[in-house]
């Protein structure tokens, strides 16, 4: 009977790790975890299409706002609030470069409701054994692009993404361990007062 046990034990050992490497986090958990974010804080590091490395501090307030603010000598900013995106251009005197939120990629973990089931919005779905990656994209306008979200869990934790933009762009944002529930105040999102800040 000893002989049995162990040997079922052996057994449960050696795939253990076979298990573990089929393991995903479901569409729903996911799309459950993101809408119960409604406010976030990171450090992160950025990896541009063109290798050049940036690092900063991010802001999440769903729905609809985030902020990138990036470290020194860089100095750059990005917003995006009521819908729109601006980019604060560090060693530029004119507005920022604005565009709708709907025609980025991030719209689909700024929106109200996440819900990566509908209809052709996830392109694809796989876990490494480690980690849960996912590629969405606005099923009626493909042509926008893709976000790839790398996750952790359980419990579930969102580790980067991946903006695939409309111009054939690839841009990576590492996080750090990401801070919830915290308060920011309206303005830090604001486009508009931004631009008075700065004199345009």
């Amino acid at each position: 009977m000893n002989r049995r046990i162990l040997a079922l034990v052996a057994i449960l050992v050696l795939l253990a790790p076979f298990r573990a490497l089929a393991e995903k986090i479901s569409l729903t958990d996911i799309s459950a975890y993101l809408n119960g974010i409604r406010t976030a804080e990171a450090e992160f590091t950025q990896i541009n299409d063109d290798g050049t490395i940036s690092t900063g501090r991010l802001f999440i307030r769903r729905p609809g706002a985030i902020r990138f603010e990036y470290d020194p000598p860089d100095k750059s900013l990005v917003l995006a609030w009521q819908g729109q995106v601006a980019i604060f251009a560090a060693k530029s005197n004119s507005a920022p470069e604005k565009f709708p939120l709907v025609k980025t990629p991030l719209k689909l973990i700024l929106a109200k409701n996440v819900d990566l089931g509908r209809e052709r919005m996830v392109v694809g779905h796989k876990s490494d054994g480690k980690t849960t990656t996912v590629i969405a994209q606005d099923p009626k306008h493909p042509e926008y692009g893709s976000l790839e979200l790398v996750f952790t869990g359980p419990p579930i934790e969102l580790r980067q993404w991946v903006v695939n933009d409309a111009s054939g762009q690839r841009t990576t944002v590492i996080l750090g361990k990401l801070t919830l529930g915290k308060s920011f105040r309206r303005d830090l999102f604001n486009i508009d007062l931004e631009q008075k800040a700065r004199g345009f």
